[in-house]
């Protein structure tokens, strides 16, 4: 990172409609600031940048729930999110929101730039319009069948169930959000900006330029772009948001994603009057940290938009992570099954730190990943505790019994092999913690952290100096070897103090508290240094870092989940968020006749090789033995079986379904799926006696 003079961090703006959960902050918060405190330890010129998205649908959907003003919600949850971040130690330079008069100022200037330059296609065009509510839809606003998975609840813009990206137009059936009516069309006028103009310069600047970006991000990038940009719509119909700046766009606000990302500029301005520096200078070094789904926004459309308008370096990074399920379900705000952080804050006080190593540990950034709560108290028991924090106690325990509490001397004349091999993985440490971090593998960071930590304990444990000092007595000269192996693990504390610092801040600072030293030992220079605590220096009596969690409290937090979740589902009133009819037929697909369901030829296959397609977390490439010949089968059940257990499956094949590409693989079929109540998909599986190929009917 040396060719940049000062670097510029965003977490993406989290909606202010409802309190973070855990999946917000494993996403992209965490990761971030682990990123900035590294930075920070090394005095770079760092500003890390967030705030409040407070325009869009999903305010308005909220404020309708509840029968308030968009203003109210959006104060309400503003100082409700920026709290959470705060006690969860994420350490914003500055959190703005969008609603300020400088965000509305910097976007209507933005858009203004844009629109003086003739960059805008003006267009009128027909879209969904409420003829109870007198309102044009946004595309959250409309709701119906997903055209793919067939969630009956999919938003005109993406289905959450599946998570395809739709446009109104695809869903089946669809309806509105504000009154179940059946949307009509209806002409309005918007502003366009025409994205297929910057594909050449896109293609360059991420296929060729950007090829160290993260698989998931370059993967998603190269597939938009393959498939061709389109002009998108910047402004929409509605009385909530950044007014769109022209004489003639009466009831017409910014489209949110063209307004939020400029939040992150409009931030920078309330911190300091020195912005320019850090957006206008070729030697800024930009990253954004965001959840999968923001991929094209701010690896597209925002780099494109900076682009148009001139001026704005561009994102050297957007290391961006998968989603975070919980208990093997995905996260659902409307269904209530998600951990709130202000909850969890309450039930665990003093255990932030614990969340954020598991969060970092357990992180999805290469793929989905599953919290359990299980798997929270087994890190904090027995990585945290009985690893990290045990070496950190035994070390000042028998500090204080063994070298009356003070810092011994290092006797170098009596190092042995052992004594030479802690020396050595202290000293290779920051390099290796370094490296992951620059190149934003955290998990990788932390457990090179905690292998320290690791390493320390055995190197305790086959010195014993606790059975050489009964030697001392005899032999005075045994003290040196307990001398040198507790002066060993006391710089080897104050090391971990420096590297898990970007991780645990909070048991950093207590361990600094321990050894009575200043935040100035955190400086990540001082990292493999072995004069960290000066010999003879007297030291505090070992805190416990980390105290156990008990199956109780564990038992608790699962059973406090699902009844949330249960009293979600049987609230008598659907809410906006998911207005569908009460359970009746709703969900099925128009009726069709026997002619209809004949063209259809269902043959029994067996599935003899599976292997996940490249680049695709949802695929499976299937080679399915049909009896007269066998198929390549592309499947979107990746997310609910691992490739090698199902070879061997019996399964039902939609053997005349035209053929397709998928991710450049011909398929020829469909397998057929059910789902049961929990959402989990089901083979339907033919009968073992029946021979591959025979007919379904």
């Amino acid at each position: 990172m040396s060719e940049f003079k000062r670097v510029l961090v965003t977490a993406a703006l989290p909606y202010a409609n409802g309190p973070i959960h855990i999946g917000h902050l494993a996403g992209c918060y965490i990761p971030a600031d682990i990123y900035v405190r590294f930075l920070r330890a090394q005095r770079k010129d760092v500003k890390f940048i967030g705030g409040s998205d407070e325009h869009g649908v999903p305010i308005t959907i909220r404020a309708m729930k509840e029968g308030v003003s968009p203003q109210q919600i959006v104060d309400r949850y503003h100082g409700q999110i920026k709290h959470s971040f705060e006690q969860m130690g994420i350490s914003f330079d500055v959190y703005s929101r969008t609603s300020s008069p400088v965000h509305h100022e910097t976007a209507a200037a933005f858009f203004k730039k844009l629109y003086d330059d003739g960059l805008f296609e003006e267009k009128e065009t027909e879209q969904y319009y409420d003829e109870k509510t007198h309102t044009f839809l946004a595309d959250r606003y409309i709701i119906g069948e997903c055209p793919h998975c067939h969630n009956p609840n999919a938003y005109g813009d993406q289905c959450e169930k599946c998570g395809t990206s739709l446009s109104p137009e695809q869903l089946i059936n669809p309806r509105s959000a504000l009154s179940d009516a059946i949307p009509v069309k209806k002409k309005t006028k918007h502003w366009y900006f025409p994205l297929q103009q910057y594909e050449a310069f896109l293609k360059k600047w991420i296929l060729e330029d950007h090829t160290n970006w993260k698989n998931n991000v370059f993967g998603q990038c190269k597939s938009w772009l393959d498939s061709g940009l389109q002009s998108r719509a910047m402004t929409r119909d509605s009385n909530w948001g950044v007014k769109v700046p022209l004489p003639d766009a009466e009831g017409k606000v910014l489209y949110v994603w063209f307004d939020a990302p400029i939040g992150y500029i409009s931030a920078t301005k309330e911190l300091t009057d020195k912005w320019a520096d850090y957006w206008c200078q070729e030697d800024t070094k930009l990253v954004h940290f965001i959840g999968k789904d923001n991929i094209v926004f701010h690896c597209i459309i925002f780099p494109a938009m900076l682009k148009a308008h001139g001026g704005f370096v561009l994102p050297d990074n957007v290391p961006a992570n998968e989603f975070l399920n919980i208990e093997g379900e995905k996260v659902s705000t409307s269904r209530n099954w998600a951990v709130w952080v202000h909850e969890f804050i309450k039930d665990f006080p003093g255990c932030e730190d614990v969340l954020r190593y598991v969060l970092c540990a357990n992180a999805p950034e290469n793929k989905d990943n599953d919290f359990t709560w299980k798997d929270f108290q087994d890190r904090n028991n027995n990585e945290l505790g009985s690893i990290f924090g045990n070496f950190v106690n035994r070390t000042f325990v028998l500090m204080h019994k063994l070298c009356r509490g003070k810092v011994p001397a290092l006797h170098a004349g009596k190092l042995d092999a052992k004594d030479e091999a802690i020396i050595a993985d202290i000293q290779a440490a920051k390099n290796k913690v370094q490296a992951a971090l620059e190149n934003y593998r955290f998990r990788d960071a932390l457990y090179d952290v905690i292998d320290l930590s690791r390493k320390g304990n055995k190197y305790m444990q086959d010195k014993e100096p606790w059975i050489i000092a009964k030697q001392v007595s005899a032999d005075p000269e045994a003290q040196k070897s307990i001398d040198n192996c507790l002066h060993l693990c006391l710089q080897l504390t104050a090391n971990l103090a420096i590297l898990i610092n970007p991780f645990l801040p909070s048991t950093a600072k207590k361990m600094l508290h321990m050894m009575k030293v200043v935040d100035k030992m955190l400086d990540w220079e001082n990292a493999g240094k072995l004069n960290l605590l000066s010999v003879g220096y007297s030291l505090r009596a070992p805190e416990i870092l980390f105290r156990k969690i008990e199956d109780a409290e564990i038992e608790a937090q699962i059973q406090k989940l699902k009844s949330g979740s249960a009293a979600v589902a049987t609230t008598d009133a659907p809410t906006p968020e998911i207005v569908s009819k009460a359970a009746d037929n709703s969900s099925l697909k128009p009726e069709i006749t026997f002619d209809d369901f004949a063209k259809l030829d269902l043959r029994s296959g067996k599935v003899i090789a599976a292997s996940k397609v490249e680049k695709a977390d949802k695929l499976l490439q299937l080679q399915v033995d049909l009896g007269f010949e066998e198929r390549t089968i592309v499947s979107g059940i990746a997310q609910h079986f691992d490739p090698e257990t199902i070879v061997g499956k019996r399964v039902v094949v939609v053997a005349n379904l035209a053929p397709r590409k998928m991710r450049g693989i011909q398929s020829n079929g469909m397998i057929l799926m059910a789902e049961d109540a929990e959402g989990k998909l089901v083979f339907i599986q033919s009968e073992e006696a029946v021979a591959a190929g025979s007919k379904v009917s």
